[in-house]
């Protein structure tokens, strides 16, 4: 198992590339499963549920992508995790939709560990919070599968520009907005958030 940080930003293909090379070796077995940690240039990616009506502005460049779910944002300042794991090793019955459970539960704790509460909640996917009398997204998860082997994961806000959210509906939801985790919490950098994200990955995906 390898965490690897990417300390440059990653072009979207190149990353989508990388993950595909990485699938297919953890396969055959040449390869270690990993976590890859990173940012992305600003740019839109469009989930196998992406509805054209919801790309209101495409100030940033638009990916079709093989991940479930609608459009999302991704940029500096977000923090990307791309997850790439056997279910077969790590699951007695490969279950995707325990897989994404575990997703929304790794970033469950991961926010917990500095104080903001993030929820699930049924028919909205990602992780939610709390703010006055309404509730933003903080977390997106989208995941796709291929033999059993997971790529693509999840994107927490960290400190990303919220304004970059505009040009799209997030993952289909006009009700609810966007949030960051440092409009919650002054005291966070990235690496705190990856140095969590380790060591939380266990608990939540031990085999």
């Amino acid at each position: 198992m390898q965490f690897i940080t990417q300390p440059t930003p990653v072009d979207y293909e190149t990353a989508v590339s990388e993950m595909e090379r990485r699938v297919a070796g953890i396969r055959d077995g040449t390869m270690d499963e990993a976590v890859w940690l990173l940012e992305h240039p600003p740019l839109y990616t469009a989930g196998t549920s992406a509805k054209a009506a919801d790309l209101l502005n495409p100030r940033f460049p638009v990916f079709q992508t093989g991940r479930g779910g609608e459009y999302t944002y991704h940029g500096p300042g977000q923090r990307v995790a791309y997850v790439m794991l056997d279910l077969k090793k790590r699951q007695s019955e490969p279950d995707i939709k325990k897989y994404v459970w575990q997703l929304e539960e790794w970033v469950i704790q991961t926010l917990a560990e500095i104080g903001i509460k993030g929820e699930r909640r049924d028919g909205r996917v990602g992780i939610w919070v709390v703010q006055g009398n309404t509730e933003n997204k903080i977390a997106a998860v989208g995941v796709r599968v291929r033999h059993w082997v997971t790529y693509h994961g999840l994107s927490i806000n960290v400190n990303p520009d919220l304004s970059h959210f505009s040009g799209i509906v997030p993952c289909g939801i006009k009700e609810f907005g966007v949030t960051k985790m440092t409009d919650l919490c002054s005291d966070i950098t990235m690496e705190k958030i990856d140095s969590i994200l380790c060591s939380k990955f266990g608990g939540v995906f031990e085999k």
